[in-house]
């Protein structure tokens, strides 16, 4: 009986230990459980954080970017105003408080450098009274020296950064009444440069780098909306300059050209009258001269009749001298009424080559002309027409050497007709090329002083072509020989 108690407990006992062992596993596994459980509770706290830290920054730079849109927005708005005015005073006229504000400032100012005072100017005032800004004004030009130091480094300052040669944040916050600021160099090309300076006493606010920025962009502006309002003002000053010069030099020039109409009407009422005058003692000389060399008042000696032939001789050049000046005169003052009508220039042409043939032929030179089928006919004055060939063929065959070549050629272009007279003859220097034009000119060379000639006949030449509304001119190589060309309207 005891034996059976003694196993009823051992297996109670085996029972209960056996429990034990087993409550203790699930005790263990449970523990086991509840740790894994905290540590998962512990990463999805941390992982918690992590989202809420990301959604935190997530939205901190939505907040960043929206603002940086809307600066640019408000920016490029700004830009516009800006850019639309050209002139220097209205450019910071066009920035406002509204602007200021959605930048996310509240105060503003802005200097330009004037470099004959030697001091800053204020150029904008916003969010400051009139006491405040003539506080800021005097604290920048006491420290002038860092502010221009500033803007010749081309560097920012802010709040947040302030270059190393700069002045203190603190110094730099109670010149412009702020917590935080910007301040940033305006570099105008042209004239005078400064800088903007944006700041707020928001405690709260910190700058940021999008604002810098921004701030930035805007100071570029400024100065090159600057640049463009001083080189308009310089260009517009340059016009008003040149168009009084011009006003004042066109009153000189027409006054000028008055004094040399008056002097060329003297000049020609002159040499008219002189030559009306010179004619009367000519023909009693010349007339004198005749009857002498014609025996009419007796035998006169061979000797005295070669002088007399002379008189005679030169009594004639001195006419024929008279003659030009007297057409030149009547010419120029227009009292000569060209017969204007259709004539043939190959006619004209070969007259004036029969007339002069005999000087050719003691030259022994050559004459040629081409005048085309549709050149042929010319709206001019057939006498004054003649005497322009008459000229130029004849002052060909005179510096033309034995042997030479003469050419006269025609061609048509816009119902205009070009004529060239061309030799082989000694050819005119090129800085007398003009001068030849001008009455009495002779070009001074060896060979003007074995041909006689009075300087007149190109002059008279280039006044009948004149009034003929064409034009002459001349091309030459000394050596080579030379082209006379003029115009004439075709019929």
């Amino acid at each position: 009986m005891f034996n059976l108690v003694l196993f009823a407990i051992f297996l109670v006992t085996f029972g209960l230990a056996v429990f034990s062992l087993s409550k203790m596993q699930q005790i263990k596994n449970k523990e086991a459980k509840i740790s894994e459980l905290k540590r998962s509770l512990e990463e999805m706290d941390e992982q918690a954080k992590l989202i809420m830290r990301t959604d935190m920054e997530l939205n901190k730079t939505q907040e960043e970017l929206d603002k940086k849109i809307a600066g640019l927005d408000t920016l490029q708005r700004l830009s516009r105003d800006i850019s639309t005015t050209l002139e220097e005073k209205q450019i910071f006229k066009k920035i406002r408080n509204d602007h200021l504000e959605e930048l996310g400032f509240e105060k503003c100012t802005a200097f330009l450098w004037n470099d004959l005072k030697r001091e800053f100017y204020l150029c904008l005032n916003l969010g400051y009274g009139n006491d405040e800004s003539e506080q800021i004004g005097r604290a920048v030009n006491a420290e002038k020296e860092a502010f221009l130091e500033l803007i010749r480094s081309g560097k920012n300052a802010s709040s947040v950064f302030i270059p190393a040669d700069f002045l203190a944040k603190d110094k730099i916050c109670g010149i412009f009444m702020t917590h935080s600021f910007i301040i940033c160099p305006i570099l105008a090309q042209e004239g005078d440069q400064g800088f903007i300076s944006v700041g707020t006493e928001n405690i709260e606010t910190c700058i940021t780098e999008g604002e810098q920025e921004l701030i930035t962009i805007l100071a570029n502006q400024i100065g090159q909306t600057l640049d463009n309002a001083r080189l308009f003002e310089k260009t517009w000053r340059s016009q008003q300059e040149l168009e009084i010069k011009v006003t004042e030099r066109t009153r000189q020039l027409t006054q000028a050209l008055e004094e040399v109409g008056k002097v060329s009407k003297r000049k020609s009422d002159f040499i008219s009258s002189v030559s009306h005058e010179l004619r009367t003692p000519l023909t009693s000389i010349k007339g004198y001269a005749a009857i002498l060399l014609a025996g009419k008042l007796g035998a006169v000696p061979e000797e005295i009749k070669a002088r007399l032939a002379k008189i005679n001789r030169h009594s004639d050049e001195l006419v024929h001298m008279i003659n030009d000046l007297l057409d030149i005169s009547r010419i120029e003052s227009g009292k000569v009424n060209m017969k204007i009508e259709n004539i043939e220039l190959k006619y004209v042409v070969d007259k004036v080559a029969d007339l002069l043939g005999v000087q050719m032929k003691g030259k022994d030179i050559a004459f040629e002309s081409s005048i085309p089928e549709d050149c042929q006919r010319v709206m001019a004055d057939r006498s004054q027409i003649e005497r322009i060939f008459i000229n130029l063929v004849g002052n060909a065959i005179k510096f033309t050497p034995e042997k030479g070549t003469i050419s006269v050629n025609a061609h048509c272009s816009s119902r205009v007709i070009q004529v060239d007279v061309k030799d082989t003859g000694f050819g005119i220097p090129e800085d007398a090329q003009e001068k030849i034009f001008e009455e009495f000119y002779r070009v001074e060379n060896t060979i003007n002083q074995e041909v006689k000639g009075t300087g007149l006949g190109l002059a008279l030449v280039k006044h009948i072509i004149e009034a003929h509304q064409g034009r002459i001119w001349v091309k030459s190589k000394v050596g080579e020989g030379s082209t006379f060309s003029f115009t004439l309207n075709a019929a």
